[in-house]
């Protein structure tokens, strides 16, 4: 009896409608499952830090909160038009450049054409 290619069935070779029993490895590091946040502490009501807008804002949010550059910004505190806050330290104070966001609003209302 003389076999033919029909006749003979090939192990290593799943069949074309038949899923692969395996899939082939990513190459690299397999990836990190994510890790599972705690539940908050509290049950009523969470606030979390970054939903609170700062007040004062540094030097780079000042600018881009009133549409300047940085310079333009260190210019109108250096002539008195805008005025820093100064946070106290027992060795000194702070040296960044903050400012009150609520001064802000107020210099644009001032800026307004009425």
């Amino acid at each position: 009896m003389r076999a033919t290619l029909e006749n003979v069935s090939m192990p290593d070779r799943p069949a074309q409608d038949q899923p692969l029993l395996h899939a082939r490895r990513p190459v690299g590091r397999p990836k990190k499952s994510p890790a599972k946040q705690p539940a908050p502490a509290c049950k009523l009501a969470c606030v979390s830090v970054a939903s609170v807008p700062p007040r004062l804002l540094d030097l780079d949010a000042t600018a881009a909160y009133l549409g300047l550059s940085p310079w333009t910004v260190r210019e109108l505190e250096s002539r008195g038009i805008l005025h820093r806050v100064r946070v106290p330290l027992p060795t000194g104070v702070v040296r960044k450049l903050l400012f009150d966001r609520e001064d802000l609003d107020r210099l644009i209302t001032g800026w307004k054409d009425r």
